[in-house]
């Protein structure tokens, strides 16, 4: 079970470098064509807006990356289960406030994964 909650946390780690990288370096370019229900004249005066919340995307990948580095297994998933949290609760919150989508894609993974840490 350890494997799959490892490889369920890398994937949620890899979705918000994702976002890091749309929101913070792609949101011109890239970011109309996933964004696809925002007016494309509002991208460019939101660039430093976008680009605020990749960075916070960031610290969460971080986060996920950092648990993947500590030995004690233990303390491991506890930094985990915090950061995957912390991707749960951002997830339901844009879900009720932006998009029922967010749920699915971003709070329904991490809430996988925490239900596994749980039974493990």
């Amino acid at each position: 079970m350890l494997i799959l909650i490892k490889i369920l946390t890398g994937l949620v780690l890899l979705e918000h470098l994702y976002i890091l990288w749309l929101e913070m370096f792609a949101w011109t370019s890239k970011g109309p064509k996933v964004f696809k229900n925002f007016p494309k004249e509002l991208f460019p005066p939101t660039k430093a807006l976008a680009a605020n919340q990749g960075l916070y995307n960031g610290f969460l990948a971080a986060g996920l990356l950092w648990s993947f580095f500590i030995c004690d297994p233990v303390w491991a998933l506890r930094v985990a289960t915090f950061f995957l949290s912390c991707v749960a609760v951002a997830g339901i919150y844009g879900a009720i406030t932006a998009s029922r989508k967010i749920f699915f894609v971003q709070a329904l993974p991490a809430l996988i994964t925490l239900l596994l840490i749980w039974l493990s």
